[in-house]
């Protein structure tokens, strides 16, 4: 912030600033739960207002004709060091800006991005990585939209690309990165747990591979992770090498089923280009949803935890039933490489996992028809408990032969636990199997 001094002498009056946030009391540091209920906002730029204004605007006006040229010199890359303040809506504003920060926190990254969904924040980093016949090596499965985006949409612009199973060996994956040869490879993409089978990808052996590989190169390709299953509270993959973290803020972080938005954090340095294309081409969220987060991330901690608690007691009754072939739940993990790497990426096991159903199509319909408190569904993370197919449903465009090697079949169903009593959960859960 410039001094007085230094504004008369550049014509522009400096920008009203919040007042400090207070992040630690007595050296100890505050925890994310604390610091979601302030932020970022000072009540004092906002007329005293306990809670941040929605600011329903389009522009924002500058102090002076000298501080508007000053900010479009920063966006365009005229002068170093970007742009402070606010210009338009599609660049930011406040309510995204406290998001931004609120977010940041729960990751320890230096800086978030806020999007208008999941996808859009997805498809702006691709477009912001990738060049006419470059290479993305990712993870297998990925959400449905995401693995279309990669193979028919980017692929129409000469954007290849090449993967490895989530569960996949350190050697394996480095099989497949060698595969790349001389292509540019623009990213490295993973999605742990990978949607909708729940298998994780070693985010370490990831790094390890890539450094290995392409040791000596003119680029290191960055790792970009979807965290949407397990994170902010369960795993914080920038502290297992990962250098972009992906969000579908409409799950866990919206939490309650009436929003849809999107967000990315990492460095400054690899969300720059990322920025550049959101103002670009208007990915932003809106004041209105960017508000909604802010509300939803005061309660964060204690939606997880509950549903958490209940996917526990829910999974432990599903294990042993008579109608089930599998409770694809992270934490039944032991004594393998799955375990190994859930021991030192995870901190919990989440409440969305893959129950897999003695029989076909006809036994999976028969069970999600009959439910009554859970809801059929897609998406999760929300208060409520939610239940789908994805072979026939999220996933149907996956190609038949792709579904069966990443082990989407019409006996897995997907269901992410709410914040309901537990055993009335399990109740009705029993009385849907019984109708198989």
């Amino acid at each position: 912030m410039k001094d007085e001094t230094e504004a008369d002498m550049t014509g522009i009056s400096p920008r009203r600033r919040p007042k400090p946030d207070i992040e630690e009391i007595g050296g100890r540091k505050l925890k994310p739960s604390t610091l979601m209920m302030g932020h970022g906002f000072d009540p004092a730029l906002s007329e005293g207002s306990l809670k941040q204004p929605i600011f329903a605007t389009s522009t924002f006006v500058f102090p002076n004709a000298a501080a508007g040229k000053r900010h479009f010199e920063g966006i365009t890359g005229k002068r170093e060091g970007g742009a402070e303040g606010l210009v338009y809506s599609r660049f930011n504003g406040p309510n995204q800006e406290i998001l931004e920060d609120r977010l940041g926190v729960w990751e320890e990254a230096e800086e978030a991005l806020a999007f208008s969904s999941g996808m859009s924040a997805i498809a702006t980093l691709f477009l912001a990585m990738c060049n006419p016949g470059d290479t993305i090596i990712h993870s297998g499965p990925l959400y449905a939209a995401t693995e279309t985006l990669i193979a028919r949409i980017l692929g129409k612009f000469g954007v290849k690309f090449l993967d490895f199973p989530a569960d996949a060996s350190v050697e394996e994956i480095e099989k497949v990165m060698e595969q790349a040869g001389d292509s540019r490879v623009a990213l490295i993409y993973l999605e742990s747990p990978a949607n909708p089978t729940n298998a994780l990808v070693d985010i370490e052996g990831v790094a390890a591979a890539r450094d290995k590989v392409f040791a000596g190169k003119d680029e290191i390709p960055p790792i970009a992770i979807d965290n949407t299953f397990l994170g902010p509270l369960w795993q914080k993959p920038l502290h297992h090498g990962a250098d972009i973290v992906v969000y579908s803020l409409t799950k866990y972080a919206g939490g309650h089923s009436d929003l849809v938005a999107g967000g990315v954090l990492g460095t400054k340095k690899a969300l720059d280009p990322i920025r550049a294309m959101r103002n670009t081409i208007g990915t932003i969220c809106d004041p209105n949803t960017a508000w909604m987060l802010c509300r939803s991330l005061e309660t964060l901690e204690l939606r997880m935890s509950r549903a958490g608690e209940n996917a526990v007691k829910v999974c432990e009754f599903l294990k042993d039933h008579p109608k089930v072939e599998k409770v694809g739940y992270l934490g039944f993990l032991k004594d393998d490489a799955q375990y190994d790497i859930y021991k030192r990426h995870c901190t919990g096991a989440g409440s969305t996992f893959s129950l897999y159903l003695k029989g076909g199509e006809r036994e999976s319909f028969a069970f999600l028809d009959a439910l009554k408190i859970a809801k059929l569904a897609v998406s999760l993370g929300g208060t409520e408990t939610l239940a789908s197919c994805p072979a026939a449903m999220t996933h149907i465009s996956v190609p038949d032969e792709r579904k069966k090697a990443l082990r989407i079949t019409d006996n897995l169903v997907r269901i992410s636990i709410g914040v309901e009593d537990a055993d009335d959960l399990i109740a009705d859960f029993d009385a849907a199997l019984n109708e198989i």
